[in-house]
């Protein structure tokens, strides 16, 4: 038997196959219930007349036309009403087991333009979409969720599988929207809000979801209802790993006098008390270095089975019962 009739026969079934018993219906019948009586004269012609002149023939050829076409109508429908499929396999995303938010500053110090892509002088929103849609877009597998602060913070993104969904909401993010200043407590707490494993039931036997909030920021915080670090220490109490990106080429321990630097202390402090990470960027190389780091640090994903595709086979016969039903009609026409 060839290869792939082996693997259409070992994937096949039906998906109501207890139509099947409905096969004899028409034989039980005609057994089992009376005939019809034809009442009305009739005409005796002797059989050479007949013979010659082919009317009996002809009937008998026509009642067997007949027969094979009510037959043909009636398999093929029970057929289509068996649900014939077959079974494909599919090939399905790698499992991480891994839920991962990004919060992201979208405060009035993002608009200065002191980062380079392709060879020009770019916003740091500019150079901070281009490098965290590609991260996001190549964590296949996670779910991903996006929240974006400034004077208040917002989830752009709940999480979810569509990594592409996510790392558009990152693209479309517009200065101004949430104000212009920097709320980085009030970002990290609404992050950790989506991870929280207390609001989310986990059945029993399921391993436990690894959880990470990615936080940058190019400045210090000065707006918002909560302190950096004691959201930090939530995050450590409910087993969040938090890493956090410096932007900036300006740090506020140096910064004599100077506005819209980062308070990369702060920042350090936050991933350090929560067993995150910190970073320090100061140019795109930088950014594109924290990408890979981290996406090497939250790796494991790992190919799942192949996912089961049913196809569905009933088109087939209910087109054949179909054909049968026109030829019958066409054939009571003709007689």
């Amino acid at each position: 038997m060839p290869g792939w009739l082996a693997a259409f026969v070992s994937g096949f079934d039906l998906a109501a196959p207890w139509w099947l018993i409905a096969l004899p219906l028409p034989l039980l019948a005609a057994r089992l219930l009376p005939r019809e009586q034809v009442e009305g004269g009739a005409l005796r012609v002797p059989g050479t007349v007949a013979t010659s002149t082919g009317t009996g023939t002809d009937a008998a050829g026509r009642g067997r036309r007949r027969a094979a076409l009510v037959w043909g109508l009636w398999l093929c429908l029970i057929a289509a009403l068996a649900g014939p499929r077959v079974v494909l396999p599919s090939a399905a995303l790698p499992a991480s087991g891994r839920e991962i938010m990004m919060a992201m500053d979208l405060s009035g110090s993002m608009e200065r333009r002191d980062f380079s892509l392709d060879g020009e002088t770019v916003s740091r929103l500019a150079a901070v979409k281009r490098v965290g849609a590609d991260f996001i877009r190549r964590r296949a597998g996670d779910r991903i969720g996006l929240v974006l602060f400034a004077d208040q913070a917002y989830v752009a993104a709940g999480l979810t599988f569509d990594t592409a969904s996510v790392a558009r909401a990152l693209e479309e993010a517009t200065i101004g929207i949430s104000g212009r200043s920097t709320g980085i407590g009030d970002g990290l707490g609404l992050a950790l809000r989506r991870l929280d494993p207390r609001d989310a039931h986990i059945p029993e036997g399921r391993p436990a979801v690894t959880k990470a909030v990615v936080l940058l920021s190019d400045g210090a915080n000065n707006a918002g209802q909560t302190a950096p670090k004691d959201v930090a220490d939530l995050a450590r109490e409910i087993g969040v790993r938090v890493y956090t990106i410096a932007l900036g080429p300006r740090d506020l321990a140096d910064a004599n006098g100077e506005q819209d630097v980062v308070d990369s202390e702060t920042l350090k402090t936050m991933a350090e008390t929560s067993g995150g990470r910190f970073f320090r960027v100061k140019t795109t190389d930088d950014l594109f270095a924290v990408a890979q780091a981290i996406d090497s640090l939250e790796g494991g994903r790992t190919p799942p089975p192949p996912l089961p595709l049913r196809k569905d086979l009933w088109v087939w016969p209910g087109t054949l019962a179909l054909a049968f039903a026109i030829g019958l009609l066409a054939a009571r026409k003709s007689t």
